[in-house]
């Protein structure tokens, strides 16, 4: 469906979620009427490994089907504080290479695992030095990373996210995602009022108190106070969707938890997508009428 957004937001998703080919999640973003996409898998590579010589092609595609990247779906920081930095660095690096070719900037990251549970100061300090140095490459490199909330990682709980926020200028900002805030066992609407002036942009993203993803408002993510909290800030920045409703080969490679929705099972990947946009359409219409 077309819905006019609110003044100065851009709406994206994850088009790996409808298929692994490139030409089927172009062909799933324009049957949902997406005038952009986040790249995190396509034919077969992430991202962040996505070779420079297939670049130019797959730009053609996306400009033929008038379609823009708005963001890069990285994995970056979801490797242990134990794990070799220059992992991330030279994924980091990579991107950067490909900014251009894709006219796409903007980076998503997270914040770092804890698997041998070193204390917690440990974990911290490792996790924010190793996030000022993704800043600081960041800025030689002309892209601007976005830090995702995710479960597990040091950004787990809005507390620990507010600290990463201190890092925040040109080249750094802050996702929020209410279904990763819910599985943490957060107040949802809480942690939105100790992070809205700090939240850059926002993954529409849903989940249940069982923790079964469903489409985004229908959950206990409290997504539609949000938003409207949102539209009458004059908040503004770009909105992913990331459906999660069926565990498709792109959403099991991500590690994700929550529970499969099993009244998606019967669905193509696809149409669960379409679903999914649909649904975060509607509801960006509500909020902002």
């Amino acid at each position: 469906m077309e819905i006019q957004l609110p003044a100065n937001w851009t709406l994206s998703a994850f088009s790996d979620e409808a298929g692994d080919s490139l030409d089927a999640q172009i062909k799933a973003a324009w049957r949902a009427n997406l005038r952009f996409v986040d790249l995190r898998s396509l034919d077969g590579f992430n991202i962040s490994v996505f070779p420079t010589e297939k670049a130019s092609d797959a730009k053609a595609k996306l400009d033929d089907a008038g379609l823009r990247v708005q963001m890069f779906g990285s994995p970056l920081g979801k490797i242990d504080i134990a794990d070799d930095f220059d992992i991330d660095l030279k994924k980091l690096r990579h991107l950067g290479e490909l900014a251009p070719l894709f006219d796409c900037y903007a980076v998503r990251i997270f914040s770092y695992f804890n698997k041998h549970e070193a204390a917690k100061s440990e974990w911290e300090a490792i996790s924010l030095d190793r996030l000022t140095q993704l800043r600081d490459e960041a800025n030689v490199l002309g892209l601007k990373l976005y830090h995702e909330n995710e479960r597990h990682i040091f950004g787990d709980l809005g507390h620990d996210v507010k600290k990463i926020a201190d890092l925040r200028n040109d080249n750094f900002a802050t996702i929020f995602d209410f279904d990763n805030f819910n599985q943490s066992g957060e107040d949802v609407w809480e942690t939105w009022e100790l992070l809205r002036d700090v939240t850059d942009s926002i993954h529409l993203k849903d989940s249940t108190v069982e923790n079964q993803h469903v489409p985004v408002g229908q959950g206990n993510g409290q997504v539609e106070r949000i938003l409207r909290d949102a539209v009458s800030r004059g908040w503004s920045g770009p909105l992913a969707v990331e459906p999660h409703l069926s565990h498709s080969k792109a959403v099991a490679a991500t590690g994700p938890s929550g529970l499969r929705n099993e009244a998606f099972s019967a669905m193509s990947s696809a149409d669960s997508f379409h679903v999914a946009v649909e649904t975060a359409q509607e509801l960006i219409a509500r909020v902002s009428s």
